[in-house]
């Protein structure tokens, strides 16, 4: 791995959370990712699942974390099954995890290979009475392959169907939700890479440079600075492509007077950082421009501010709307009459800003999180009002990440990262 080898002392936190919430006598699996297959035999990069990963730090294919809490032995509580390397092994794909390097990233002293899983395992449901599957269960989740863990899923209540099932999930969404301080300082060291790329950008962007050389740019930066790349699809959208939310072509040529709107980020060590700038061709915004640039930067720093323990998640985006309201109003996007006769479900300013303002992040982009629960603090958000104007040609975001704190306002992990349009112009002219 390009990221430097992270303390164990976090993952026996996050274990500890976690069973520590599991019923009595009850067995819970972790399953890796699979390497998915492109065509002959080519395969997409590895991307370890989220979940053995925080209660892990196992960064490896074909790995299985059991968790059995009341198990008779000592153990037998946390086991680790782990592909068996060896000298072909080494050769071709180079060093896996030994038993004992993986009890140095993970904390867990039982270690076997793979081929022992499934006698281990039934030795356990002899002893237990239910167990945990991990499902995928994220608000934002659209799953049509079938995963690593459905496979062992469905292969489980074949041929256990006497035992009680629960489900991983809701444990989970509560306590990655809530980031040790550990996990906030590598989002911190995800958003200190993110910096770096802005930063090499504004120099480098001028009229008739292409969005792909953007991404170039970004991802040289970032690999530098041991990220693996981009924590999620890069959006590069100069003029009108802004106004399409999720563009990722990013081949088109930046035009002189044109803005170009930025939603990317890096990763580290899995962890997720989530940055949206925007940033003008010809390092000036125009007076217009940069009228409703600033209006965005107000709705963004006023929205911080209600990131707040006891905040509903559904509470916060309908006073961010009545926020924005006022400012389309002052932009004259808005009339009166539009938000007296505006529909309820879909008010007047969704037809300039229609996606929402926050959502969790960490070791995903669109991290766990319930979201009829109330905040906490020591959750990670992203704050990302815009505005879109196609008849205008531009369209405007702006997004950092922080953390709630217990008191007083949030810690923006971007507060580096430049955002005044002054001084992005500055930056981009010096």
């Amino acid at each position: 791995m390009k990221y430097h080898q992270i303390n164990s002392a976090l993952f026996v936190k996050n274990r500890k959370k976690f069973t520590a919430e599991m019923k009595p006598n009850s067995v819970a699996v972790f399953n890796s990712n699979d390497i998915y297959p492109v065509s002959a035999d080519s395969t997409l990069p590895f991307a370890q699942h989220r979940d053995i990963f925080y209660l892990s730090g196992v960064d490896q294919e074909e790995s299985i974390l059991l968790l059995f809490p009341d198990a008779p032995y000592e153990n037998q509580k946390e086991m680790l099954f782990l592909k068996e390397t060896n000298d072909h092994i080494a050769v071709w794909e180079g060093e896996k995890l030994t038993k004992e390097r993986a009890y140095q990233v993970s904390g867990i002293r039982t270690v076997y290979w793979l081929q022992d899983f499934h006698k281990v395992l039934n030795e356990m449901m002899t002893y237990a009475d239910t167990m945990y599957i991990n499902t995928n269960e994220h608000y934002r989740a659209t799953v049509e392959t079938e995963t690593r863990e459905a496979r062992f899923i469905k292969w489980w209540k074949e041929r256990y169907p006497a035992h009680n099932v629960a489900k991983s999930n809701p444990i989970l969404q509560r306590i990655r939700s809530v980031k040790e301080s550990e996990e906030i300082d590598l989002i911190q060291q995800a958003c200190d890479i993110t910096e770096k790329g802005f930063r090499r950008l504004l120099s480098f962007v001028k009229p008739n440079v292409t969005e792909y050389e953007i991404e170039a740019e970004l991802a040289h930066e970032f690999i530098r600075n041991r990220s693996k790349g981009f924590a999620y699809t890069p959006i590069i959208a100069s003029g009108n492509n802004a106004n399409v939310l999720h563009y990722i072509e990013n081949n088109q040529q930046c035009k002189a007077g044109d803005l170009i709107l930025l939603d990317v980020a890096a990763e580290y060590a899995n962890y997720s950082s989530d940055m949206s700038r925007t940033i003008p061709v010809s390092g000036k915004f125009s007076e217009r421009q940069k009228a409703v640039y600033n209006a965005v930067l107000r709705v963004k720093n006023e929205a911080t501010t209600m990131l707040t323990p006891g905040t509903l998640w559904k509470q916060y985006h309908i006073e961010v709307g009545k926020i924005m309201t006022s400012e389309l109003l002052g932009l004259g996007l808005l009339d009166k009459a539009d938000v007296q006769n505006e529909n309820p479900d879909w008010p007047a300013y969704k037809k300039y800003f229609m996606h929402g303002t926050s959502h969790h992040m960490g070791l995903d982009t669109h991290d766990y999180g319930l979201l009829h629960e109330p905040m906490k603090a020591n959750m990670v958000f992203t704050v990302e009002p815009g505005i879109y104007i196609p008849a205008e040609g531009f369209g405007i975001r702006l997004e950092d990440n922080v953390v709630v704190q217990e008191k007083g306002a949030p810690f923006n992990l971007m507060r580096n990262i430049p955002v005044e349009a002054d001084e992005i112009e500055s930056l981009m002219n010096s």
